[in-house]
């Protein structure tokens, strides 16, 4: 609260017991109206699960007739994530010299730029962040645009 953090906890929360729950649900609703940096804390989590769990809910709001198919769209789809209303990422930093994703985040990191490094994740440091955030801002980013030829 003293430094204006909101907090966000994704995954699926009916799978941890009743005390965790209860934590997470006071944790976001005491920071809920925090404006400052946006902390998501992944919990039980798996993307795919994430999806899936979305287009259920969107199926069951077709089967009632609240929704018509054809007005489904990025949009909705993205409405329905656990991530709703949390921008997507501009950048993921990936440690230990892995490059892959690891079910994290696949709808979401669509147009985020990826940052691979061979430190591992406890060694990551003040001066590895900052390599991060200088290569990143040498990036061009287009979000699935074309680059224009220049004359």
């Amino acid at each position: 609260m003293k430094n204006n953090v909101r907090c966000r906890v994704i995954g699926r929360r009916e799978e941890l017991s009743a005390d965790i729950v209860d934590a997470i649900d006071n944790l976001e609703e005491k920071t809920k109206n925090n404006t400052g940096l946006q902390f998501t804390i992944a919990i039980n989590y798996g993307g795919r699960d994430e999806i899936t769990r979305a287009l259920k809910r969107i199926a069951e709001q077709v089967s009632l007739g609240e929704l018509k198919p054809e007005d489904i769209t990025e949009q909705v789809i993205s409405e329905h994530l656990d991530t709703a209303e949390i921008p997507d990422p501009d950048l993921l930093i990936r440690s230990s010299g892995e490059q892959r994703l690891s079910n994290y985040l696949p709808w979401q990191l669509a147009y985020t730029e990826f940052y691979f490094t061979e430190t591992l994740w406890p060694d990551f440091n003040r001066d590895e962040i900052i390599k991060a955030f200088e290569k990143y801002n040498k990036r061009e980013r287009r979000f699935g645009g074309v680059k224009a030829d220049e004359d």
